[in-house]
């Protein structure tokens, strides 16, 4: 993986102070946002809705069917996405991609394309596996991709992936409006937990699964990160290190995307945010990126629950313009190494 080493490390990161007091900031937010994502929509599930019904009252049993699952979901996905972030940085050794801007993302929606055209009455698991093929396959694209062009600058990396992702989704795009498909698969693709109640969010359990298997593979991610002639000297089984790495993006991203469809920029602001406060170090970093990404959500889904109030805009608009601005910040910050 030579080619792909415009790194941004080419030696261990120095060892930064633990900030424990972010890390509780972190915890106390998530737990704050998520209580009140709890009561916060167009019907009554207040407490005192709650205690005047009963456990069998109508705002019991929206609470339990609608907002718990809602609210499980929306930590879930920005958990995932968030590792699944740090991880393709790790494996192509650059800060400024992520699953949305390496076509991995464009695959794994093409992948639900092929599956409404062949298999439309395929369930949810079919969807899912098929998507996380394509997601695999776009990941080993883009992987080949990065490793033949001979990029020297830090944010050719991103722009590579960005016209891959570009050709990927024109190609989707053009046979979804041939076939007549466009709009059913806008309904897939639109970042939103709208639709999320018991039943139909469970998968992203799945993604939260890959997480842990982030967790338990944190060390060697790390020594993928300086490079592949440092990991072999090391002992590490590169190509093994590599295939798990792709597995567990492919497979969180087409677990996001058949429950909430594409939510961009998170997987990239992330982890940068929490490089810049703790360092480098893999397995350090998981909790705290796993911690923020899924506050981060919380907060832009309560503002396009609130923002419009009773109506909802998507998700992916409030995380694309924040995510963007925050983009733009990392870019242009001092002391950054993108130019």
């Amino acid at each position: 993986m030579t080619a792909a080493a415009v790194a941004p490390t080419s030696a261990p990161a120095p060892t930064r102070p633990r900030r424990t007091w972010v890390g509780a900031l972190i915890g106390a937010s998530l737990a704050i946002l998520a209580v009140v994502s709890l009561f916060v929509g167009v019907s009554d599930v207040s407490p005192a809705a709650l205690l005047a019904g009963g456990s069998d009252g109508p705002a019991a049993f929206l609470l339990v069917s609608s907002r718990i699952p809602r609210t499980v979901a929306v930590i879930l996905v920005g958990a995932s996405l968030g590792i699944a972030g740090l991880i393709m940085q790790m494996l192509v050794r650059n800060r400024f991609v992520e699953p949305g801007t390496t076509g991995v993302t464009e695959f794994a929606t093409l992948g639900m394309l092929v599956v409404m055209i062949f298999q439309p009455a395929m369930p949810v698991p079919g969807k899912m596996a098929v998507a996380a093929v394509f997601g695999l396959f776009g990941t080993w694209v883009f992987l080949r991709v990065i490793r033949a062009v001979p990029v020297r600058q830090l944010v050719l990396v991103p722009l590579v992936g960005i016209m891959l992702a570009g050709i990927v989704g024109s190609i989707t795009a053009f046979f979804a409006y041939r076939l007549d498909l466009l709009q059913s698969l806008g309904q897939w693709a639109q970042g939103s937990f709208a639709t999320v109640m018991a039943g139909r969010y469970e998968f992203v359990w799945i993604a939260g699964a890959m997480v842990v298997v982030a967790w338990f593979a944190a060390d060697r991610f790390s020594v993928i990160g300086l490079g592949e002639e440092f990991a072999v000297n090391l002992g590490l089984d590169y190509r093994r290190v590599v295939a798990i790495g792709m597995v567990v993006i492919a497979v969180i991203t087409a677990a996001v995307l058949v429950t909430a469809g594409m939510i961009p920029f998170l997987g990239l602001v992330v982890p940068n945010v929490v490089s810049i406060i703790i360092g480098d170090n893999v397995r350090r970093s998981i909790p705290w990126v796993a911690g923020l990404g899924a506050a981060f959500v919380l907060a832009c889904d309560l503002i396009a629950r609130t923002v419009r109030f009773p109506y909802e805009i998507p998700l992916s608009v409030v995380v694309g313009v924040v995510g963007a601005g925050l983009f733009l910040w990392l870019l242009l910050r001092k002391g950054s190494r993108a130019h």
